[in-house]
């Protein structure tokens, strides 16, 4: 509500105006105007309004029209008139509102200035509120990437976060979590680590993404077994009573501010490190989280590839963490070639399956009991350097593959699946070595790439099989991967896109030596 130069709140002004409803969803919040009915009322290109409609409010940046919209006609998109229970010709309540608050801090930012908790708390909280332009977010991102944000700064972004979204309570412990930085193919230690630290007695309600760029996120893996998509109230139970679940977090309202700061982040491919780690441990935070491993792979092909630069960014987890309440220990890995042989939702399971079975997947197990147990150590489950062992005798003695299907049946799915129940796309084509040598290289990123052109994550059957690993000698002829689709099409479209981006690198070997 506007104030006097007092500070006394002046009375707004309502209008009430018909809607009209576009068959566009627009995942935006614009209102358009009459430019006629727009002048008359003093509301201008870019404005706030506040639109009612019974007991639903929603906040709408303003555009103008000359023949879109009659006067006294409002129109909005299909995704906003559903959010505000109305239809067309229902009557709006409409109100002018100021601007926001935050322009200044973001002003503030961009001159290189250092934003106090209070600041940062209002623009969190009018971004939730909708109160931003995808312009003036795009700012504020901008901003955090050219001049970075502070120790400070970032905490007080992820308190924000944590603030103005829902709250994971159990009234139980120690609650656990894990995070991977990314960018490595095939990596799902995730579906292993949550039914082995469950197993060992830890909560470990765990969100995960979906994939952006990559053949699968963790999320697109486990829902081939069971139902991600699971309200607060229902994760809650499944973890009180499995002590562990697998969900994905777009589901649930952890954090609402990053979903919106994401998309702009990725549409602008800017990653700033202020957003990216208030992004992550804001989340954690709000399940509870009072243990946590960092997984931050590092490689030629990876995220990072400096060793020097993954240190410092685990430096900053720590100091974050330190500062939010949460033990955290972050392990520096190999990223610089995918990890295991299955890469794609239904494949991926496969090998997770064997794994947790040790019937095969003994690099995605090996992964996963090093950070399952750096977990138990942190704990205080097992002493110092046991953890991986103790890890891996719950896997051995099958209390980790029980704990697994537990968690399966309770979040909807089939505890009794078989490796027969997974989808694998029918149709296939093998990618041969065109010379002998030994592989020098297996890139990640292009990996999901031609995984993604067979139709992964999509199409849960969809991906690839590798047949070799960075480091093996490999003869003219022999198999080097598989591509694997649920569509000749596809099938088609994966093949020619290998042929532009071949993923795997040889040298030739003479005499012994490499040459």
């Amino acid at each position: 509500m506007k104030r006097d130069n007092n500070g006394l709140k002046i009375p707004q002004k309502t209008n009430i105006f018909k809607a009209k409803i576009l068959d566009i969803e627009a995942g935006k919040n614009i209102a358009i105007f009459n430019e006629e009915d727009a002048n008359n009322n003093d509301i201008y290109l870019a404005d706030r309004v506040s639109m009612k409609h019974g007991s639903k409010e929603i906040i709408a940046i303003v555009d103008t029209s000359e023949s879109m919209v009659k006067r006294g006609e409002i129109a909005i998109y299909k995704d906003i008139a559903d959010q505000l229970k109305t239809k067309e010709g229902d009557m709006l309540e409409i109100v002018h509102i100021p601007t926001p608050k935050s322009l200044d801090y973001i002003r503030k930012k961009m001159d290189r200035g250092f934003l106090s908790e209070e600041e940062i708390l209002t623009i969190v909280k009018e971004t939730v509120e909708n109160r931003l332009s995808e312009g003036e977010l795009a700012s504020f991102i901008s901003a955090a990437y050219i001049n970075g944000f502070g120790i400070n700064e970032t905490v007080s972004l992820a308190k924000s976060m944590v603030q103005t979204g829902v709250t994971l309570d159990l009234g139980k412990g120690p609650i656990a979590d894990k995070h991977c930085i990314g960018g490595v193919a095939g990596n799902r230690t995730t579906l292993l680590i949550v039914p082995i630290l469950a197993a060992a007695g830890v909560y470990i309600p765990k969100t995960s993404s979906r994939a952006i760029s990559s053949a699968s996120g963790t999320a697109d893996t486990f829902e081939v077994f069971a139902p991600v998509i699971l309200p607060l109230e229902d994760m809650r139970k499944v973890v009180l009573k499995t002590k562990g679940c697998m969900t994905w977090g777009g589901a649930i309202n952890l954090a609402p501010v990053d979903d919106k700061l994401i998309r702009i982040r990725n549409s602008l491919h800017l990653d700033p490190k202020g957003l990216l780690l208030s992004s992550i441990l804001g989340k954690k935070k709000a399940v509870g989280a009072e243990y946590l491993v960092v997984d931050i792979p590092i490689g030629r092909g990876a995220k990072i590839q400096d060793e020097t630069e993954g240190k410092s960014l685990a430096n900053d987890f720590i100091q974050i963490s330190e500062k939010l309440g949460i033990k955290t220990r972050c392990l520096i890995t190999d990223g610089s070639d995918p990890i295991g042989y299955g890469i794609g939702p239904g494949l991926e399971c496969l090998e997770v399956m064997k794994s947790l079975q040790m019937k095969d997947g003994n690099e995605l197990r090996e992964k996963s009991c090093l950070m399952a147990g750096n977990i138990l150590e942190l704990i205080g489950k097992a002493p110092v350097g046991t953890g991986a062992d103790m890890a891996l005798n719950l896997i051995k003695n099958g209390k980790a593959w029980k704990k697994f299907k537990e968690i399966i049946e309770e979040q909807g799915g089939n505890p009794n699946v078989r490796e027969s129940d997974i989808p694998v796309g029918e149709y296939r084509f093998k990618i041969e070595a065109e010379k002998s040598g030994r592989i020098s290289h297996v890139d990640n990123k292009l990996i999901n790439k031609i995984a993604r052109a067979a139709g992964s994550p999509k199409d849960k059957g969809a991906g690839i099989i590798l047949h070799c690993e960075m480091g093996d000698k490999v003869n003219k002829g022999d198999t080097l991967y598989e591509i694997v689709a649920e569509s000749e099409s596809k099938l088609s479209f994966a093949i020619e896109t290998a042929k532009a981006i071949p993923p795997y690198e040889l040298q030739k070997v003479i005499l012994g030596k490499v040459e």
